[in-house]
C-alpha cells in the first residue's frame, strides 16, 4: 500500500480526494495549520519527515478577483508551494499530482485549448498558477499535472450554490453569456485522479506517463446557460423555486466588471488523458444533475 499526502483536504477537490483515494493506500491529510504553505520550512519538514510515495497538491489561492491585490499570497501559494513540494518529490522519488486551470489562457482562441498551445494568462491567479506549473515540470519529479475548469462540488462554495441562493432571493439574475467553458464536478476529478493513479502504477510508475493534461467535463456552455440549468434541475426538487423561477437575463461582460479578466473561451480539449489512460469525463448536464440531487438530499 502506497503512502498518500494529501495537501489541501478541505477545498472542493481535496474533499472528494478525501474519499476516493482510500482505495489506493494509507492517507494522510493534514489540516491546514500542521501544513501551512506560506511557510517553506513547514513544506520541506513534513515531506521529509513523511516521506510519501505519491503527493496530492489539491490546495490552492482560488479568489480570482481578491488575488489582483493580494498577489504576493497568491504566488506563494499558487507558485512557490508547488514548486517546494516538486524539489522535495524529486529527492524522495515521489510522484506528484497537482491541479491547474483554464485560466492560463487569454481566451482568444476559438477552439477548445490543448496542451500544447501557448498560455498567456490575463489575471493574476492564472499567471500564478502557470508559474506552478513551469516549476513541477522544470523540477525533474515524477507528476501529472492536471488542468480543469469551473470547478464546483457538494462542500465548499461555487458559481452552483450561489446560483441556487440567488435564485430564492431574487426576481432576475443577470449572468454572463459570453464566456465559454465546461463546469466540472469535483467528484468526477477525485474519481479520474484515481484512475489515473491506479494505471500508471500498473505501468511502473512509467515516465512516459508524466506531464501535462486538461481534465474537464465533455460539453460546453455559458455561465449563463449553466445558470439556466441549474435552476431547471433544482426545480424538481425545491417547490418554491418550482413555483417561482427567477428570470435569467443574458448579459455581456463588459456589463459585470470585475478585478480579474477572465477569458472568454475556456474550453480545454481532453484527448490526451483519454490516449494515456483511458479517462473521459461525463457531460457537464450529467453531473450537474448527480450533484443537484445530492446538495437537496443532503438539505
Amino acid at each position: 500500500m502506497k503512502k498518500i499526502l494529501l495537501v489541501g483536504k478541505n477545498g472542493q477537490i481535496g474533499w472528494e480526494l478525501q474519499r476516493s483515494l482510500l482505495a489506493l493506500g494509507t492517507l494522510i491529510a493534514p489540516e491546514r495549520h500542521e501544513l501551512e504553505l506560506t511557510n517553506v520550512g513547514d513544506i520541506r519538514r513534513m515531506l521529509r519527515n513523511l516521506r510519501p510515495d505519491i503527493i496530492i497538491n489539491a490546495a490552492a489561492y482560488t479568489a480570482v478577483d481578491k488575488a489582483e491585490n493580494d498577489a504576493e499570497l497568491a504566488s506563494a501559494v499558487n507558485a512557490v508551494a508547488p514548486a517546494i513540494l516538486a524539489e522535495e518529490a524529486k529527492q524522495l522519488g515521489s510522484v506528484l499530482v497537482h491541479y491547474s486551470t483554464d485560466y492560463v489562457f487569454d481566451g482568444s482562441k476559438s477552439s477548445a485549448y490543448t496542451e500544447d498551445d501557448l498560455p498567456n494568462p490575463q489575471n493574476v491567479y492564472g499567471k500564478t498558477k502557470l508559474a506552478g506549473e513551469q516549476a513541477i515540470r522544470a523540477s525533474g519529479c515524477k507528476h501529472l499535472i492536471l488542468r480543469t475548469s469551473w470547478v464546483y462540488g457538494v462542500h465548499g462554495g461555487n458559481f452552483v450554490k450561489t446560483v441556487l441562493r440567488l435564485a430564492k432571493e431574487r426576481g432576475e439574475l443577470r449572468i454572463v453569456a459570453d464566456q465559454s467553458g465546461a463546469p466540472t464536478w469535483a467528484r468526477d476529478l477525485a474519481l479520474a485522479t484515481l484512475t489515473a493513479l491506479e494505471c500508471w502504477q500498473e505501468k511502473n510508475w512509467d515516465e512516459q506517463l508524466c506531464g501535462l493534461y486538461h481534465l474537464t467535463a465533455g460539453g460546453r456552455t455559458s455561465w449563463h446557460d449553466y445558470a439556466v440549468e441549474i435552476v431547471r434541475l433544482a426545480r424538481n426538487y425545491d417547490s418554491a423555486l418550482a413555483a417561482r423561477p427567477p428570470v435569467i437575463k443574458s448579459i455581456a461582460t463588459h456589463e459585470y466588471p470585475t478585478a480579474a479578466k477572465r477569458p472568454a473561451n475556456s474550453v480545454l480539449a481532453c484527448d490526451r488523458i483519454h490516449d494515456a489512460f483511458g479517462i473521459r469525463l461525463p457531460e457537464w448536464q450529467d453531473s450537474l444533475a448527480a450533484n443537484i440531487r445530492l446538495l437537496y438530499q443532503q438539505a
